[in-house]
Formats: C-alpha cells, sequence, structure tokens
C-alpha cells in the first residue's frame, strides 16, 4: 500500500468526523467552505489520476462530436465529469465540449419527461451560475417545472422515475436520486435555494423508507411490475444513491445544516460499501451481495470510491476508509486498457440497466467506453486525486 502520510496529517489536524467540530480536509480557510479555487488546491492536478482522466475525456471529444450526443443521463453523467475536470483544469475545450451538447439540444429542442431526461439540466445550470446566459436558466426552470408540477408521485410524495409516464405505473428508481437529485443538490447550494435541498431530503427519506433494506443496501425499483429479487441488490444502483447522499451531506455540512436521517441511512449504506469490497481487485460486484456469482464492475466501484472519498474528505467517514479507496482506486485503473494509438480504453462497464431478478443483473453484457462509466471514472479519479502519494 502506497504511503498515507499527507492525507493522515490533513485527518488528525482538519479532518475526522464533522460531528465531532473539526475542520473537513477539503477546507482551505477555517469556517469556510471551499471556494473553485481551493477546490482546485485540495485535489493534485499533476497527479496520475488528473493525467488519466484528462486523456479519458480527450478521447471521448476526439472521437465523437458533442452534437451526436444524446439529452439523457447516460451522456449527463459523462458531461457531469467533464464540468468537475473542468474547475480542476481550466481547460476551456472541457467547458466547449458540454456547451455545444447543452446548446444543439436547446437549438433542436428537448424532452424533460423523466428523471433521466431531467439529468441534462445539471449542466445547463452549471453554465447558467459562470455565464449568466438566459438560454441556460430557461433549461433550469424547465427542469423544476416538470419536477415540481409534472412528474407524477406516489402518495408517500416521491417521484416517479418515468415521470410523467403511468403506464407502468408510479415506480421509483434508486438511480433518480442522481438523476435528478444532483440538479436539486447543485442548484441548491449554488443558489441558495432552501426549496431545492428541502425537496431532495424528501425525495432521500421517501426513497429510503421504500426501498432501503436493514443491509444498508437499497433495492433497485419500488412498485416495479416487473419481477424483483428484494434480496438483491445493484452495485451500480447503489452508487448512484451513495454518490448523490455524499454531495447532500457535504452542502449540509458548508450551510451548518444537518439531516440525521440521511446521515444514518449513509451510515448504513457505506457500511454495506466496506465490507462487501472484493479483496484482491479492490472492486465490486454487480450484484453486491452475490461475491463471486456475477462479474466485478467497473462503473459501481467507481461511484463507490467516489463517494466515498467525498464522504472521507468531509468527515462523514473514517480514516480506515483510504485503504477501501485506495484499493478501489487501483481495481478501476486495472480496468482501463489502451487502444491502437495508445489512448484509454475503459473496459468492464455494465450497459444500462432495468430494475429485475438476480438472473437479469447477472446477464446484463459488459461494454468498453459507455458514457455513465466514463464520468463515474473521471469524477472518482478527480475525487481521489490529492488523498495519497
Amino acid at each position: 500500500m502506497r504511503a498515507l502520510a499527507v492525507a493522515t496529517v490533513f485527518f488528525i489536524v482538519v479532518g475526522g468526523c464533522s460531528d465531532g467540530g473539526l475542520e473537513p480536509f477539503d477546507y482551505c480557510t477555517p469556517g469556510r467552505p471551499p471556494d473553485d479555487e481551493c477546490f482546485r488546491l485540495k485535489r493534485d492536478p499533476g497527479s496520475d489520476n488528473i493525467a488519466l482522466a484528462i486523456a479519458i475525456v480527450d478521447k471521448q471529444i476526439e472521437d465523437q462530436p458533442a452534437e451526436e450526443l444524446a439529452f439523457n443521463w447516460e451522456e449527463a453523467v459523462l458531461m457531469v465529469g467533464m464540468h468537475a475536470l473542468y474547475r480542476i483544469t481550466g481547460k476551456e475545450e472541457y467547458q466547449a465540449y458540454y456547451r455545444d451538447w447543452i446548446d444543439h439540444h436547446i437549438d433542436v429542442g428537448y424532452e424533460m419527461v423523466s428523471s433521466d431526461t431531467a439529468a441534462p439540466a445539471r449542466l445547463a445550470m452549471e453554465l447558467w451560475t459562470s455565464g449568466g446566459e438566459q438560454r441556460y436558466l430557461q433549461v433550469v426552470d424547465d427542469f423544476f417545472t416538470y419536477l415540481y408540477e409534472k412528474a407524477l408521485r406516489n402518495e408517500q410524495g416521491g417521484i416517479n422515475h418515468l415521470g410523467t409516464d403511468d403506464t407502468l405505473g408510479v415506480t421509483l428508481w434508486v438511480d433518480s436520486l442522481f438523476m435528478f437529485g444532483g440538479v436539486l443538490i447543485r442548484w441548491g447550494e449554488q443558489a441558495d435555494d432552501e426549496r431545492a435541498l428541502e425537496e431532495f431530503a424528501t425525495q432521500h427519506g421517501v426513497f429510503t423508507d421504500l426501498l432501503q433494506k436493514e443491509a444498508g443496501w437499497y433495492t433497485h425499483a419500488y412498485n416495479w411490475i416487473g419481477s424483483q429479487d428484494e434480496d438483491v441488490f445493484w452495485g451500480r444502483g447503489n452508487g448512484w444513491v451513495a454518490a448523490a447522499t455524499a454531495d447532500y451531506l457535504r452542502v449540509l455540512l458548508n450551510t451548518g445544516k444537518k439531516n440525521s436521517a440521511a446521515r444514518q441511512a449513509f451510515d448504513k449504506l457505506t457500511g454495506a460499501i466496506t465490507t462487501s469490497q472484493d479483496q484482491q481487485t479492490g472492486l465490486w460486484w454487480t450484484v453486491v451481495n452475490h461475491p463471486g456469482e456475477t462479474y466485478l464492475e467497473t462503473s459501481a466501484s467507481a461511484l463507490f470510491a467516489w463517494a466515498l472519498a467525498r464522504a472521507w474528505r468531509y468527515g462523514l467517514v473514517d480514516e480506515p476508509v483510504l485503504e477501501t479507496i485506495e484499493s478501489a482506486v487501483a481495481g478501476v485503473k486495472d480496468m482501463v486498457e489502451t487502444d491502437g494509438q495508445g489512448r484509454p480504453v475503459v473496459t468492464g462497464i455494465s450497459g444500462p440497466t432495468m430494475a429485475g431478478d438476480f438472473e437479469y443483473y447477472a446477464g446484463i453484457p459488459v461494454s468498453d467506453d459507455l458514457p455513465f462509466g466514463l464520468g463515474a471514472v473521471v469524477l472518482m479519479l478527480i475525487e481521489t486525486s490529492g488523498l495519497f502519494y
């Protein structure tokens, strides 16, 4: 294992559990949450992690024009990773790529009718925040009109994953907490919009009540008409929950607020994550509670590492988790191969996944360079840079 001296020193001095009143690792100035410059300082732009993230994103830009990408969750996750890399590197071509993507869909028209098609609003929000152009604010407005006025809800108030479509009933999917939840969290933070954060808190509470099991894991879907095993837990779905919850708790900490129910649910989930990691590879199985019976999966592993790293930076998990994170990063990097031009190829990404039973999850084929897998890996590489020698 590589040395952890730098990270450990910061943990002892300014890190640790936020409930204990110590400053989070990511704070540059005592008592003040990090700004963009502090965000960069607490990561390592010169690290191997960032070099790999740059190579992954550069290959994507070289291979596929932004205008060819759909207005959907898969592409939105890629763009979230690209935006984070832009914050680290300042490379204008990264912002230009996701701007071209949003601009194209504004020009040709887009639908926002489900959690999956709401996810791209996250990038419009980032563009509005950085540049103040009205066209991007309109996309954000469309998001809130969809979420607050159009999306169907169940009797507990949970938002239908399929949005305005009730053909299959009102069904909750864990993916939604990241897809619409990421917009709520970042907008709540950037615009100081209390309603957005309260809406996420409501949704997280409903989803947790209906989907989280005693072991800590979340079932994929609630009120789903298809076959679903209650004791089978899909890795990437739990990765979406972990990533969204870690970011939400970060925002609360930065604003001096707490949500004890969300924190308790997160503690249970991270406990399940850390105890189910494959010790040989550092990865997680696509069905996390059936080790060795399916396949080790890249995007879930990257999301778990991203969530744990963000949680550690804000004192939401304790120091031993650093070993879990470091092992996961090494495992994900081992899944990156090279093409004939020496460029990175991210392998082992499970394809888009419906809710189902064990046999269904085990049978989902894996592919290379799927956009949401690229986004998850880039986010992990950024968040874990600067933690280790």
